[in-house]
């Protein structure tokens, strides 16, 4: 019984010393915080996506705390509307950036892309991507296994069944640059949203020659220059083979879409366009003169030649021509008969 008390007592002596020590070691070595982090970390969204390049949300309030300015620093989820509040509890200024998402840059959908192989092995396109060029002749391409989907901490992104490729919910990204990370082809690419959401974008990122890209995949860019040609804002470039516009010049005026021989150049979030009625050849045009129904010419009235006495008749005034009927009335009518006087009279002179 008294080898138990005694090693209880010297445990708790034991246990009551090194909290002493350790209290007096921390107190000498305390590094003192700026009280000021806690409350931008408070700011902050709290995601710890890692997206703005610092560990975490802690990391991001660190070094707006410490930075002399706010160069440098944006939280890609709270947005322009976060880093004005940071900046207004830091007393300082911060640079207005325009909200980005991310944007797949490939088009090689199962109906574009032909499967050349079956991979079976771990569904990781990290993987794939160290084993061989993939499952079809693009080494560019997507490989499909969703690294992406499995990285993106909001649910933003999402495997299309029919096409094999990811498709980004604009409602949901926050550009945090996590797919973009976990892409081994480096197919996903943050890209400012554009002004009511419009973008224009080559989606296609294979650096092989025309043919060799083409026969790949038929919605492949194949550098024919047509695209930087007629870009007023000299907003593309190509290099490598591969076309790329670059969203701080581009004016979404859409040429490049129109003259695209493959459709690599996308669209998003446009009106659909007005087309204009094609013209008519002249197969077309006799082809339907031919068909048109005939409609019966209009009957031509003759007029009645004039003749001297009506011109005359429309020339003389009304009144004459009431004498005239006048006169032509008394010489219709016959006059009487005069009466036989002389067979009176002699009857008289018989008498006499």
């Amino acid at each position: 019984m008294n080898t138990i008390v005694i090693t209880i007592i010297s445990l708790c002596a034991i246990g009551v010393a090194s909290a002493i020590i350790l209290y007096f070691v921390a107190r000498k070595f305390k590094v003192e915080e700026d009280p000021r982090i806690d409350t931008v970390e408070g700011l902050l969204p709290g995601a710890n996506c890692g997206g703005c390049g610092y560990p975490g949300c802690r990391g991001l309030a660190e070094a707006a705390v410490k930075s002399e300015n706010m160069e440098g620093i944006f939280c890609p989820v709270g947005g322009s509307e976060v880093m004005n509040k940071v900046a207004v509890a830091l007393g300082r200024e911060v640079a207005v950036q325009a909200p980005r998402i991310a944007v797949v840059r490939c088009n090689g959908s199962c109906a574009n892309r032909p499967r050349t192989s079956t991979y079976d092995g771990a569904r990781s396109c990290a993987v794939e991507h160290s084993l061989y060029i993939g499952d079809t002749a693009c080494a560019f391409g997507c490989l499909g296994c969703g690294d992406c989907v499995a990285a993106c901490p909001f649910d933003a992104i999402h495997m299309n069944r029919e096409s094999g490729l990811p498709e980004v919910d604009e409602s949901k990204c926050v550009a945090c640059g996590a797919c973009v990370k976990a892409c081994p082809r480096n197919i996903i690419e943050l890209r400012n949203k554009g002004p009511k959401d419009r973008r224009v974008f080559v989606s296609c990122v294979n650096k092989d020659k025309g043919a060799v890209a083409r026969k790949a995949c038929s919605a492949a860019c194949i550098g024919c220059m047509k695209c930087a040609k007629e870009c007023p804002f000299e907003a593309i470039t190509v290099e490598n083979n591969l076309a790329y516009i670059d969203y701080t010049k581009c004016r979404l005026c859409r040429k490049c879409v129109a003259v695209c021989p493959t459709g690599a150049i996308h669209e998003v979030n446009f009106p659909e366009r007005k087309t204009a009625p094609a013209p008519k050849t002249q197969a077309a045009k006799a082809q339907e003169a031919h068909t048109a129904p005939k409609t019966p010419a209009a009957p031509v009235k003759e007029e009645a030649q004039e003749t001297p006495e009506v011109k005359k008749a429309a020339e003389t005034p009304a009144l004459s021509v009431e004498k005239e009927t006048t006169a032509e009335a008394t010489e219709k009518t016959p006059a009487p008969e005069p009466e036989n006087t002389s067979t009176e009279k002699g009857g008289i002179e018989s008498n006499i």
